[in-house]
């Protein structure tokens, strides 16, 4: 940036608070919480949302477990006030939830919003004025005093129309643009709201302090709201409200310093969606708890679902590295992270006290209904662990660990050649190719074990086989003996062909469940006359018969082998 142009901005003044309490505090319980996303989010769209998109985000609101939900400015335009009399005329609200409605300080505006909350059973009116010296001086052109006179008609008039309503109404003040109030100022007009509306610690009225325009650092807001909950007086009157916006893309820091500095109540949105940056998200405000084991009282359990209907009824995007529900944020492309997911995942399991404690992931994906599927993604930058994880999660090979840097250079290479991530089914695609298939250079025809001892006492096996091998495209007849089938088809191999290896490994475990369940077998040969020169060849069979499946591993790896050279 040129010098000259930093000439035209000044530094926020700190608050003179010198024994703020708030950075000792952590936040254990859950703030009330308020949606917006129906009267602010609204605003911050090109094409606003029509009655049924509406009445679809209020539904998702209310399964999620917002108790308190704005639901718009009735008196502002005629699809808001149509979709409050919806929700009422239709006995849409459910019993333990609020709707709330915002209205400027004047008359005309009060009365069309009471009209619209007709027939409610409770309600919150959200009286707001701007307060701030910027406001005052450049817009209004108006002194405190009429600011103060402005904001305590408005309360007046709340208060008769409130009295004359059937229902239950409880009141909500909001100093617009708090941030860049004076804090005495801000104080004054809250306590004249206050002494027309007459809060009692049984019925409080809600005291909200936006930071319409995120102007400072996140501290400086929680130095703002501890400062003014130690001055106001009957603090057990009001609760104090948080309404941040994201100019300085700081808003859930803030809001969480604030909760800190001793707020009880939290205004935002799904995605922090609203006019110009934004308001503050609620669901990563609300994730974060409960990454932190604090209950957030809301419902995130679904977030595709939470994901899916944003974006339909609000034609916005989700960022792909949205924390806690972007498409990217439970999936690991570096291989040493996957690595190192793949082996927390693996002692998590192990773990009886049910922690988690993943690398790289500060909550488990199923928690918000995420699968396991999207944690690891093979590309070119892959390693070994990804590779082998996603074989073992989703398709149950547990890959040798000896056998898992051969098989991650395949995928690599398959990533390489078609230039773009793979999916678990190519993945495993590029395993069945590589060592599952059964049409390579030397193929099975027949198998039989024609003669086996075992003498357990003497702890003696011998084993003679039988084998009809296509090499090439010729027949051949193999017999050969050893201390099992397995080393007597080696032998065969060995002795009755132009091969020449030893078994330097062999692993097996079970692939599926019950009596017909298949086999899995992976087997490393090594090359003799490859001098040791180079890691082993390995195969893998499948079967179920456990001896089947081993002559099969011990021919992927021989094909391998062959294909090698």
């Amino acid at each position: 940036m040129q010098a000259d142009k930093l000439k035209k901005y000044r530094p926020y003044p700190r608050v003179p608070l010198k024994d703020r309490t708030w950075p000792d505090k952590t936040i254990t319980q859950a703030p009330l919480w308020c949606s917006v996303d129906l009267r602010d989010g609204n605003q911050a769209l090109r094409q606003p949302m029509n009655v049924e998109q509406k009445l679809e985000i209020f539904q998702l609101l209310v399964d999620i477990g917002f108790k308190e939900i704005e639901v718009g400015f009735p008196a502002a335009s005629k699809v808001e006030f149509d979709f409050l009399r919806l929700l009422i005329n239709d006995n849409l609200i459910p019993d333990d939830v609020t709707v709330q409605v915002l209205t400027q300080a004047r008359e005309h505006l009060i009365r069309k919003s009471f009209d619209a909350l007709q027939g409610a059973k409770r309600g919150i009116v959200h009286l707001y004025n701007s307060t701030s010296t910027l406001q005052r001086e450049v817009v209004f052109k108006m002194e405190q005093k009429d600011i103060i006179a402005l904001g305590v008609q408005g309360a007046q008039i709340i208060r008769e129309e409130a009295e004359r309503f059937a229902g239950d109404i409880r009141y909500e003040y909001s100093p617009e643009s708090f941030t860049g109030t004076e804090l005495d100022f801000a104080l004054e007009i809250c306590e004249a709201v206050m002494d027309v509306w007459e809060p009692s610690p049984e019925r409080p009225m809600v005291v909200n302090l936006p930071a319409t325009v995120e102007m400072a650092t996140a501290n400086i807001y929680a130095d703002q709201i501890e400062w003014f909950g130690r001055h106001i007086k009957n603090r057990d009157c009001a609760l104090i409200s948080l309404h941040a916006h994201n100019d300085r893309g700081s808003a859930v820091a803030a809001t969480e310093l604030a909760l800190m500095a001793g707020a009880d109540r939290v205004e935002g949105t799904l995605f922090g969606n609203g006019e110009r940056t934004g308001n503050v998200d609620i669901i990563t405000l609300a994730l974060n708890m409960f990454s932190q084991g604090v209950n957030p009282k809301l419902d995130f359990s679904n977030i595709n679902r939470v994901t899916s209907v944003y974006k339909r009824c609000t034609d916005l995007p989700v960022h792909p590295r949205h924390p806690y529900a972007g498409d990217l944020v439970y999936t690991a492309f570096s291989g040493s992270h996957q690595d190192a997911i793949s082996k927390g995942m693996d002692a998590v399991a192990e773990d009886a006290t049910g922690i988690w404690a993943v690398p790289y992931l500060p909550i488990d994906p199923e928690d918000v209904g995420r699968s396991y599927e999207s944690i690891i993604c093979i590309n070119s930058q892959s390693g070994k662990g990804g590779a082998a994880y996603i074989m073992d999660r989703q398709f149950g090979y547990k890959l040798p660990k000896n056998m898992q840097p051969g098989f991650g250079r395949v995928v690599q290479a398959e990533s390489e050649k078609v230039g773009d991530e793979l999916s678990s089914k190519a993945v495993y695609d590029v395993f069945e190719r590589e060592y599952l298939r059964e049409d390579g250079y030397y193929r099975l025809k027949a198998f039989n074990v024609v003669k086996r001892h075992i003498d357990r006492h003497e702890e003696i096996s011998s084993a003679v086989i039988e084998a009809v091998m296509i090499i090439g495209d010729k027949e051949q007849n193999l017999q050969g003996k050893g201390n099992g089938p397995l080393d007597a088809m080696c032998a065969a191999l060995n002795e009755q062909t132009a091969l020449d290896f030893t078994l330097n490994s062999y692993d097996e475990h079970s692939l599926t469940k019950g009596a017909s369940s298949k086999a899995v077998t992976y087997i490393e040969l090594l090359d003799r006359r490859e001098n040791g020169s180079r890691e082993g060849w390995w195969g893998a069979g499948e079967d179920t018969d456990i001896i089947v499946s081993s002559v099969k591993a011990l021919l992927s790896a021989v094909n391998r082998m062959q294909a090698g050279r």
